[in-house]
């Protein structure tokens, strides 16, 4: 694809998402985000091809994992590039869409929380400003290599409070917690990649506490037509094409299988009132390409 069309599908990239980077107060949950293109769904009351990287060797607490090994292997690929490729493909988009999901989910100064499928540690980094250095961050993934990056931005990180971040390798459908443990959890792009979605649901619901919310951010399943394809577009023209100049062509196409087999909104609002959540909500954001579950125990 030659290096006009890719400019001409970023601009309307840009154009879509419509954004304007304005946090207001509401009486929902406390905050809104001042964004053209947020919409309030229906409300329950209920390395890779021969590139390589070096990554440094951390300390970092190990429990198993049991899951799709080649998801675990995709993650491990790619974790070189991770952070450099989100910027490029969401234009830096994808920083607003994290520092809403944490604050939709409530974490406050001295909470104990989770990052769970933390990758390389941005939502950890944006919960332990939160929750201060009084507060507790524990940030678990699948991927050592992931770990391995989120390590090693910590260590170059001159904010005391991200010393309280603890990083552990584990599974996200049997957690090494316990009942209860945790004031508050975020999940940025991870849900739909576990094996068992219900299953990671319901562990999160045992590992938090009662009155706590969990804030969960991915790709947003569009019932619209246009917005779906609007989203496949990018996918096909911008994302897959900018990866392959990374060596990670294969390891992206998976990406439009993934969104198309996870669940639109109104099926995650269902599937967290079903496993004892007394309230969930889901927001459509990023112009429809991006959603949010914020769900309550």
């Amino acid at each position: 694809m030659g290096q006009p069309r890719v400019h001409t599908l970023i601009l309307a990239f840009i154009k879509h998402l419509g954004f304007r980077n304005r946090i207001t107060k509401s009486h929902t949950h406390g905050v809104s985000f001042g964004c053209s293109n947020l919409r309030l769904c229906q409300i329950h009351q209920q390395g890779s091809n021969g590139f390589t990287a070096a990554l440094p060797s951390i300390l970092y607490r190990r429990t198993p994992v049991q899951s799709s090994s080649e998801r675990q292997a995709l993650f491990n690929r790619i974790a070189p590039v991770y952070d450099n490729l989100n910027d490029l493909l969401s234009l830096g988009q994808h920083r607003i869409w994290k520092r809403m999901s944490v604050s939709w989910s409530g974490a406050k100064m001295g909470d104990s929380v989770l990052d769970l499928c933390c990758g390389s540690g941005d939502i950890a980094f944006l919960l332990s400003e939160k929750v201060e250095v009084n507060g507790k961050v524990i940030g678990l993934d699948f991927s050592k290599d992931q770990l391995s990056v989120a390590s090693s931005r910590q260590k170059l990180k001159s904010k005391a409070c991200y010393m309280n971040i603890e990083w552990v390798e584990g599974d996200a459908l049997d957690l090494p917690f316990s009942n209860g443990q945790f004031d508050a959890i975020a999940m940025g792009y991870g849900l739909r990649n576990v094996v068992d979605k219900c299953k990671a649901m319901q562990e999160i619901f045992r590992v938090l506490k009662a009155g706590s919310r969990v804030s969960i951010l991915d790709f947003n399943k569009s019932a619209n037509p246009v917005t779906a394809s609007f989203q496949e577009m990018m996918i096909d023209n911008v994302v897959v094409p900018v990866a392959s100049g990374f060596g990670l062509e294969e390891d992206y196409r998976y990406l439009k299988r993934s969104i198309r087999e996870f669940l639109t909104g109104e099926e995650l609002e269902k599937l967290a009132l079903d496993v004892g959540f007394s309230d969930a909500r889901y927001y459509e954001i990023g112009g429809g390409l991006m959603g949010n579950l914020v769900a309550t125990h």
